[in-house]
């Protein structure tokens, strides 16, 4: 408990100002008063005020003697020696605690003279301390008391004035500072005896105090004066560097001037006279008065380091014709130590002060392993052997070959110490050697083994295996390709490849992976929204159309996201989920992303069982046509017929067209099944001939591989002569795909097929890119406005400008025109006021059975447009 100031001291007494209050006398009981009052025949009041007076003076009886004892607790609760002394020196009253402290009775100090604890007072000792009180301040001194058995012991003793029973009193606590004594004896011999130098400096920078350590370092006599011997014009001081310091560059007057400690500050100092330099690495630690905001002193621990200066020179000397720096990392103090070799391999102008400054110049891989290297030192672990690259101040790169292992005789592993070697030139040739070896030649990214590669050897260690993959394929890269042939499809990946790095930055690793597929890899462990956001960045990049002379195109890409573990521990296996998910993207809508999940892995396995079953459907005859009537907008007339397909699979049950015909173009499976539909379009058109139904145009859709695959025109040719049909019969549909294939070929067949009087039609014309010398070149029949554009008449004025320049387009060229998706009666209206003269869709019938389609053309014309 520490000593009460002046309040405090005159609180400690305030119940003790009058404790010895008279009290009523015992005898006189309420009884007593009583038979006085009747003996002498006074009134009933008078008795009853007796009575009174009397409840009141035991209860400020009682009240006295609660107030005693209440004083006398917390007189007595005071752990120091507490006394009240009168103006002459009488001591008037001691507590339980200056009983102890002097070994001493009560009785044997109480009413004595101080003199009794103080025999060494000087007669006249209470004259500066009533000057002191008489001006309210409170009163300190140390002093040496005495014990009951005449032993010494110091004592601080703090006095204050009180009232103590009505008279002007002193109250003194007096401390027991034998401890504090010892332990300034012990401080004062470790100082002389400590082997570092302590110089204690006040705030002007005068010398206080110098250690017998700091005298020998500074070669300063017992005969001389410290504060002589070092004063500033017998020496000079420099830098590390070597150049002269201000005073206010003096680590001392620099924690004088900031308050904070200045620490391990290497200086040398230079004696003019004795011509003679030491080195010192200085600690500056500045010292506040109680409640002080400035610094009043500043005391310095510094060492004499000047044969490890001198061997450190050599040796830095040494290092740099081996181009090999030295490094210490002190744990305890997250303070980091490179030698000048060292930090010229950096390139750092100053040295960084703690370990992140070291890894801040490694790229973002090797600043990880070279961190959990040393973690792992430091704990305990063996050392290491790493090869790191990183970028210098200015810029420029370099290698570094880092070793590194606990300092020998270092038990608890508190430092970590190694090299670190400039391999910069063998690195650069090697460098030259992988990138080429490892390097797509057309874009520069990494090529399909170094990415296989680079996963592999994340997924293997444990502290990056948690990597994801994106997988990107361009939307529409092969129309390009085919459009504007190779040498602009090769223009468009490198374009392409720019877009992707510039979006991705230093989050990701890229490369591409084969034709316009591109994988991206990151490091999704510190944040698993990563992969997403990188993939918004590479659609966004996409947004802007790719441009090729006069020629522009829009883009896009689909992207699917793997991450490991959870989606793949080995390589391909988590690029092909990554695929899974790409193609469940494109094929739900392109310029998009999506993660990988279990669900689709099932889809993926469902294509695949879809795909099996669809390689022996025309075998087992589990295909047949449906016929949806192409009518006359105006009187509701059949005048054709739109040969539908659709598949039932013993295992599978009904399949949707949109479902298998997707998987059939992939697999090459649609060029048969594209024969096996123009055959049994042909026979179907000759049984209705032959039920006495007339010739029906059937048209078939072709797609673009069983275009180029076979021989249409002699395919078409056959059949004709088979069913003995006229060419009329048959209306072939083909995708604007083959109208920009350009080729002599494509022209050909085209004629061929003319000849023959088949009906040539261009379907969902305006969703591609169509160009109207495409159309002047190809002898086509007519055009059919896609569904996509029909839906949205007549409310989307978008729709409606797309259909209006389809028309315009056809009556140009004198070409017919179906409209498909017919569904509603203002569709039909708008088409027929747009001059379109036969439509199909729901609004009329959908696919039907042979035999339905058979009925609806028996029925009446009324019944037929109804």
């Amino acid at each position: 408990m520490s000593a009460p100031g002046a309040d405090g001291i005159q609180a400690l007494a305030a119940t003790a100002a009058n404790p010895d209050a008279p009290v009523a006398p015992d005898t006189l009981t309420l009884q007593a008063l009583r038979r006085a009052a009747d003996d002498h025949g006074l009134p009933a009041a008078t008795r009853t005020l007796l009575a009174d007076a009397h409840h009141a003076l035991v209860a400020a009886s009682a009240r006295a003697d609660a107030e005693r004892q209440r004083y006398r607790n917390l007189f007595d609760a005071v752990p120091d020696p507490v006394s009240i002394i009168a103006e002459d020196g009488t001591v008037m009253d001691l507590n339980r605690a200056g009983m102890q402290a002097y070994r001493r009775a009560r009785e044997e100090i109480v009413n004595q003279n101080i003199n009794v604890l103080n025999p060494d007072l000087p007669r006249d000792h209470l004259m500066p301390v009533w000057e002191t009180l008489n001006r309210g301040e409170t009163y300190v001194i140390e002093v040496t008391n005495m014990r009951g058995d005449g032993t010494r012991f110091p004592v601080e003793v703090h006095s204050a004035n009180i009232n103590f029973d009505g008279r002007k009193c002193i109250v003194a606590v007096a401390r027991d500072i034998s401890s504090r004594r010892e332990a300034e004896q012990r401080y004062r011999e470790l100082m002389e005896n400590i082997d570092k130098g302590i110089v204690v400096q006040n705030r002007d920078m005068g010398f206080q105090y110098c250690n017998g350590a700091a005298m020998r370092i500074f070669g300063i006599r017992e005969d001389q004066r410290a504060s002589e011997e070092l004063q500033a014009d017998h020496w000079r001081v420099v830098g590390a560097d070597g150049r002269e310091l201000a005073r206010e560059d003096y680590p001392s007057q620099r924690a004088l001037d900031t308050g904070h400690m200045i620490e391990s500050v290497l200086l040398g100092m230079y004696h003019r006279q004795r011509r003679q330099m030491i080195w010192l690495t200085v600690t500056s630690v500045p010292q506040f008065l109680p409640g002080g905001s400035t610094p009043a002193q500043v005391t310095s621990i510094f060492s004499d380091v000047t044969e490890l200066k001198r061997d450190s020179a050599l040796f830095d000397r040494a290092q740099s014709l081996a181009h090999i720096g030295g490094w210490e990392w002190d744990i305890a103090r997250d303070r980091l130590y490179l030698t000048e070799e060292a930090i010229r391999i950096l390139g750092a102008t100053l040295p960084p002060e703690n370990l992140q400054g070291l890894l801040a110049c490694l790229r973002d891989s090797d600043r990880q392993r070279m961190r959990c290297a040393v973690e792992r030192v430091a704990l305990g672990g063996h050392g290491f052997d790493l090869e790191l690259q990183g970028r210098r101040h200015e810029g420029t790169p370099f290698w570094v070959r880092v070793i590194g292992e606990s300092e020998p005789g270092e038990p608890t592993a508190s430092r970590v110490t190694g090299t670190l070697q400039d391999i910069s030139q063998d690195k650069q040739a090697e460098e030259t050697l992988r990138i080429q070896a490892r390097t797509d030649p057309l874009t520069a990214l990494m090529n399909r083994d170094a990415v296989l590669t680079e996963i592999a050897e994340r997924l293997a260690d444990p502290e990056r295996a948690q990597v994801a993959v994106l997988y990107i394929d361009l939307d529409r890269f092969k129309m390009v390709n085919d459009v504007l042939g190779h040498n602009a499809g090769d223009e468009l990946l490198v374009q392409a490849a720019r877009r992707i790095r510039d979006a991705v930055g230093d989050d990701g690793m890229i490369a591409r992976f084969g034709g316009d597929e591109f994988l991206v890899v990151c490091d999704a462990s510190g944040d698993h929204r990563r992969p997403g956001r990188l993939a918004d960045a590479v659609l966004h990049a996409f947004s802007e159309a790719f441009r090729f002379d006069k020629d522009e195109f829009s883009i896009t890409a689909s992207i699917g996201i793997a991450t490991a573990p959870d989606d793949g521990q080995r390589p391909q296996q988590l690029i092909q989920n990554a695929d899974i998910a790409m193609y469940d993207s494109k094929h739900r809508s392109r310029n998009g992303w999506q993660l990988f999940s279990p669900e689709l892995a099932q889809r993926q396995q469902d294509r695949l069982q879809i795909e099996t079953q669809l390689r022996r459907a025309v075998d087992n005859e589990e295909f047949r046509l449906v016929y949806q009537p192409q009518v006359d907008l105006r009187h509701g007339r059949v005048v054709a017929a739109e040969a539908l397909i659709r598949w039932q699979n013993h295992q599978l049950g009904e399949l949707r067209p949109d479902l298998f015909i997707s998987h059939a173009e992939t697999t090459g499976d649609i060029v048969r099944i594209g024969s096996w539909v123009l055959r049994e379009a042909c026979r179907q058109v000759a049984e209705w001939r032959d039920q006495g139904l007339g010739i029906v145009r059937v048209a078939v859709n072709v797609s673009y591989r069983q275009f180029v695959g076979e021989d249409l025109a002699e395919k078409v040719r056959v059949l004709l002569h088979e069913f003995d049909l006229p060419g009329s019969a048959l209306e072939l549909e083909f995708t604007e795909r083959v109208l920009i294939e350009d080729a002599p070929a494509t022209l050909r067949t085209f004629n061929e097929l003319k000849a023959l009087g088949v009906v040539l039609t261009i379907d969902d014309f305006g969703e591609g890119y169509s160009a109207l010398n495409y159309l002047r070149r190809l002898p086509i029949h007519g055009l059919k406005l896609s569904q996509l554009f029909t839906e949205g008449v007549p409310s989307n004025r978008s729709d409606v400008a797309v259909c209006q320049a389809v028309s315009a387009i056809a009556r140009s060229l004198g070409l017919g025109l179906v409209a498909e998706g017919v569904e509603s009666e203002a569709q039909r209206q708008f088409l027929l006021q747009l001059g379109v003269p036969v439509g199909q869709g729901f609004l009329f019938a959908p696919g039907l059975s042979p035999d339905e389609f058979a009925r609806r053309l028996e029925l009446p014309l009324e019944r037929a447009s109804a």
